[in-house]
């Protein structure tokens, strides 16, 4: 879960931006559903939370003094033509990205490269794309 201040706003970005398929985003605009999201990939979803709803984190067991406790980055690793179509879009777009590291470590190994950007809500998002 991202924390955001405006999940329709956050959904358009990494839609549009980062190239990512929004979820639940007509239901959350009709406030049928708390946030929206974001598929990663078949098995994963990035929540984007309003940071309004940070204060309920506590309410759950195990995660007291927790409430919008901030991520350091998240890292989305992708193929190589992907990861430069992802560079071209946020360069068109205006947003700044790291210098490229090389063969730093990560799920699958270490990847050719790799770069980091924020979001609007100035979360860290790391990309990078292994050798297939």
């Amino acid at each position: 879960m991202l924390w955001v201040n405006d999940p329709l706003a956050s959904l358009e970005f990494y839609e549009k931006t980062v190239g990512l398929t929004g979820v639940r985003g007509a239901e959350f605009a009709e406030g049928e559903v708390p946030f929206p999201s974001v598929r990663v990939s078949a098995q994963s979803l990035l929540d984007l939370a309003p940071i309004t709803m940070a204060g309920a984190m506590d309410a759950i067991p195990g995660a007291g003094g927790t409430a919008g406790h901030p991520v350091n980055h998240v890292c989305l690793a992708m193929d190589k033509q992907a990861f430069e179509a992802l560079h071209g879009r946020l360069a068109d777009s205006g947003v700044a990205v790291s210098p490229y590291s090389h063969n730093s470590f990560g799920a699958r190994g270490a990847a050719p490269r790799s770069f980091y950007f924020r979001d609007p809500d100035g979360n860290i998002i790391e990309a990078r794309h292994y050798d297939e």
